[in-house]
């Protein structure tokens, strides 16, 4: 039988991070260990979470090491701790079915922005091309699969219908859309705010009269299924998808509504929304991206963006980001800023609450 080992990769805070970002890291290893469990039981070989603190290395390295001692014929899952916390039991077996496959091949949630990878016999070349010890520096998993296809020449298979798979666990945000015991990893005084706000959200999707913004990451698929489930009417800012997966010589992240903060200071965030819609979701990283360019490592720290993604804006160091928090706080219609999952998969969650929640079901 063909040996499927999985990988559960789960970075460990700094020394120094604050409460926010602790309580996302012990969420995600909640859900580390639950995915290690749960892929055993749907027939890997073997399951390990591999933690440990920020120290330089790439998602690229460290996907090598971990093929380097793989077996020929072996197959691979890579995840990290945060990914596909809605995954069911046939998905995951679905996976190692694939990682366990005759030939080489590889399957992924989203081929365009990865959070999972099954990749069959990792460590054989296909036409001379390069295998998965060869692998390049990726910063994150998001571009594996365009690696594996453009560079190693894999045939590479995704579910990207199946939208509970883009849904990850990357701030406190997402855990307030899980809902649930998800929901509970945050301080109550921390999630009222935001909460109550989601919930202001969800009158204006279901009142036809009304007109609700999106902008940031979403997709024509999101775009399709809010105008069918929804009441309100629907207005769309789609800007800055694959910004994850963005490759050096590409245009420079921009947002339409990132120039209007230019010209007008990121106070007039309230403002301009109430001059379009309702109510309004915003992904707030586009807006970084636009100001400060597409990598991380150039943003306000962690535990700001998640201060602003619960609209803690007291607890904001940036000025500038602090500024926007206080602004959406103050608009004259609700606003939640968020991450990708917001706008994108999760945009179910945050309007809809009887989506399902799912944490595991071995």
């Amino acid at each position: 039988m063909t040996q499927v080992v999985v990988t559960i990769f789960h970075p460990e805070p700094a020394a120094d991070a604050g409460p926010l970002v602790r309580a996302v890291a012990t969420a995600r290893a909640e859900l580390a260990e639950q995915h290690r469990a749960g892929f055993l039981a749907a027939g890997a070989s073997s399951a390990d979470v591999v933690a440990g603190p920020p120290d330089g290395r790439t998602f690229g390295q460290r996907v090598r090491s971990i093929v380097a001692g793989l077996p020929a014929r072996a197959g691979l899952v890579v995840l990290g701790s945060g990914a596909v916390p809605c995954i069911t039991v046939p998905e995951r077996r679905a996976f190692v079915a694939a990682a366990a496959g005759p030939s080489r091949g590889a399957l992924t949630n989203n081929r365009f922005s990865a959070d999972i990878v099954a990749v069959a016999r990792a460590r054989e070349t296909l036409a001379g091309r390069p295998d998965l010890v060869d692998l390049a520096d990726l910063a994150a998993d998001n571009a594996l699969p365009r690696w594996l296809a453009e560079v190693a020449g894999v045939t590479v298979g995704d579910l990207w219908r199946r939208w509970r798979l883009g849904i990850d666990i990357d701030g406190p945000l997402d855990l307030l859309l899980l809902g649930g015991p998800w929901a509970s990893h945050l301080e109550t005084r921390d999630r009222m705010l935001a909460e109550g706000r989601l919930k202001a959200i969800r009158i204006v999707a279901a009142d036809p009269r009304a007109e609700l913004l999106v902008a940031g990451r979403t997709s024509a698929t999101t775009l399709g299924w809010l105008e069918r489930s929804t009441a309100a009417r629907t207005r769309v800012l789609v800007e800055e998808r694959g910004l994850r997966t963005s490759v050096e010589g590409q245009r420079a992240p921009a947002s339409v509504l990132g120039l209007l903060l230019e010209r007008d200071g990121p106070g007039s965030l309230g403002t301009h929304l109430a001059r379009l819609a309702d109510a309004a979701l915003i992904d707030s990283r586009v807006l970084l991206a636009h100001r400060l360019g597409a990598d991380e490592a150039a943003w306000p720290s962690a535990e700001d963006r998640f201060a602003v993604d619960l609209l803690l804006a007291e607890r904001v160091v940036d000025p500038w980001l602090r500024e926007l928090t206080t602004a959406a706080v103050d608009s004259p219609i609700p606003v939640v800023l968020g991450g990708h999952t917001l706008v994108g998969p999760g945009l179910r969650l945050a309007v809809r609450p009887d989506r399902p929640r799912r944490r595991d079901r071995t």
